[in-house]
């Protein structure tokens, strides 16, 4: 079993409670034709992990590895830069240049001329913004991306390695949130966020509807459904559209959600707990750079406040222990990957926990591993050569 931590779970009493429709499904499969389309896609792998199933008492894991998505080291490959190209073929089309251009023509340079002259921009911890840089070079648009002052260097230089401008906010994740819009509301330029507030919602959704992908690769790739599903919290996108789409697939019958947050930025615990919206203050210090998120996306919410069975945060001891234990199976996994699983491993391990979420020894449990080591040099200091595995999977 893993290392005892603390931590605090919070089953939602809304769960199961009628809700809006966030994301149709014309939507989806809009995103999945086109995302399967593009050059070098392909399903990232499902690792069953049965020593860490028999470690937490259950009778399967899966973990979803998304650190080779189209070699940009996270799921947010997969939102990104969708809703960059959905964003250009929009405004090409009011602009006159393109009724319904496809993605594929901006990519060959059909418009180059009038993508040239369209900035988007975003704010990142560093996965989405390289996802929307990605995006941007691919369709031919000018990129702009603003990072709090605590995201790492490494971070930074992978976003600009794709053509991207950086711009360093003082504060963290919100405030460079708040910034970019600002700035774009000023320039005219556009906001690829991977959040939403009160009008602004038709970008995120278009990134959601990526995402949803991801666990749609991952439960075509299971021979049984799981009972239960631990994924990441952050803003609450990923874990919305992850959702989504176990109740679009198994209805009544979906699996038991349980979202995962870092105990310094627990936003969505914090807003079932209130029983609405809510956002978290202070400083966000939490090694989980890709989660240290203090207030929920709009959209995220209206999904996850009735859908999902349970909140849960943890420390970040936590999630570098779950990092070392997917090591010495030969994964690589990032320190923003292993909330689901670290959520997983410690919930086992408490009899209340257990009892909370209905976690038997015949339950099937899925985890989502959203990043690799995106801080290479950070990922070595974290987990020294000597705990990896050196046979791997």
């Amino acid at each position: 079993m893993t290392e005892r931590h603390a931590f605090r779970l919070f089953p939602n009493p809304r769960h199961g409670t009628p809700g809006v429709v966030v994301l149709p499904e014309g939507g989806f499969r809009r995103a999945a034709a086109e995302i399967t389309s593009w050059p070098g896609y392909a399903p990232t792998p499902l690792r069953p992990l049965p020593d860490l199933a028999a470690a937490a008492g259950v009778a399967a894991l899966h973990y979803k590895d998304e650190a080779g998505r189209f070699g940009l080291g996270s799921f947010k490959a997969l939102g990104g830069a969708y809703a960059v190209g959905r964003l250009l073929a929009a405004e090409l089309a009011r602009r006159g240049v393109a009724d319904a251009a496809r993605l594929a023509a901006l990519e060959a340079g059909q418009h180059a001329t009038a993508t040239r002259g369209i900035t988007v921009t975003c704010a990142t911890d560093g996965n989405h913004g390289r996802s929307v840089a990605w995006g941007a070079r691919r369709f031919g648009a000018r990129c702009v991306i603003f990072v709090h002052e605590h995201v790492s260097q490494g971070r930074r230089d992978a976003i600009a390695a794709y053509g991207a401008e950086i711009c360093v906010v003082p504060g963290h994740y919100d405030d460079a949130v708040r910034e970019a819009a600002a700035v774009a509301e000023r320039e005219g330029w556009f906001v690829i966020s991977d959040t939403s507030w009160p009008g602004y919602t038709e970008v995120p959704r278009d990134v959601m509807q990526g995402y949803r992908l991801m666990a749609a690769e991952a439960l075509d790739a299971l021979d049984l459904p799981p009972t239960h599903v631990f994924v990441q919290g952050g803003v609450g996108g990923v874990a919305a559209a992850v959702s989504v789409q176990l109740r679009a697939r198994h209805g009544i019958d979906a699996p038991r959600l349980v979202v995962v947050e870092p105990d310094q930025a627990a936003c969505l615990l914090a807003s079932s707990e209130a029983g609405g919206l809510t956002s978290v203050p202070g400083e966000l210090d939490t090694l989980m750079a890709g989660l240290a998120c203090g207030e929920p996306s709009l959209l995220a919410w209206q999904e996850l406040e009735r859908a999902a069975f349970a909140f849960m945060c943890i420390p970040d001891d936590a999630a570098v222990d779950g990092m070392r234990r997917l090591a010495s199976c030969g994964i690589t996994a990032g320190e923003s990957a292993t909330a689901g699983l670290a959520g997983l491993l410690l919930a086992a391990g408490d009899a209340t926990a257990r009892g909370d979420l209905e976690l038997r020894h015949d339950s099937r449990v899925l985890v989502f591993g959203t990043e690799g080591a995106t801080d290479p040099a950070l990922y070595d200091h974290l987990v020294p050569m000597h705990l990896r595995s050196v046979t791997g999977l």
